[in-house]
């Protein structure tokens, strides 16, 4: 067997209208399809039939637990090629009312980790050019650093 890519992300939501709109409207996300008679819904970047379903639990679902456990820690995306789209995209998550939990620079990447409604981390990222992960692999897991991005025109 081989795995040829990630295909989709399922995540269980306890409002899917909010998540909906969170994954859809603030991130970018094309909805694509919401199925009949079941509290879901599809969104997808057109590379693939879906890359992200939403199913609605209920407002009575357990919270995601916080700290070191087992399961997810984030999923990531690629949200542009540039510092400047990154630093723009930024600038309307806190717009937004969005959370930023960390803002990094791994060498490979510079990323942003935002929480969704549910408390499900997002890692949204550039690759840095030229991408050396691709003649270094061992290049992903270089010293993390602080990111500092600049905003509009400039400014920290």
């Amino acid at each position: 067997m081989t795995v040829h890519e990630l295909g989709h992300i399922v995540l269980y939501v306890k409002d899917l209208e909010k998540s909906a709109r969170f994954y859809g409207e603030v991130l970018g996300w094309k909805q694509i399809a919401s199925p009949e008679g079941m509290p879901a819904a599809l969104f997808s970047s057109g590379r693939t039939h879906h890359e992200l379903l939403l199913i609605e639990v209920g407002p009575r679902a357990q919270p995601v637990p916080q700290g070191h456990r087992l399961g997810l820690y984030h999923f990531g995306l690629k949200v542009g090629t540039t510092d400047e789209e990154l630093a723009a995209l930024n600038e309307r998550l806190k717009a937004e009312g969005v959370r930023t939990v960390g803002a990094t620079d791994h060498g490979v990447t510079h990323s942003l980790y935002i929480l969704d409604p549910d408390g499900n981390q997002i890692e949204l990222y550039i690759d840095v050019q030229p991408e050396t992960w691709r003649s270094d692999p061992a290049a992903v897991f270089a010293m993390p650093k602080p990111l500092a991005l600049k905003g509009p025109k400039g400014k920290p």
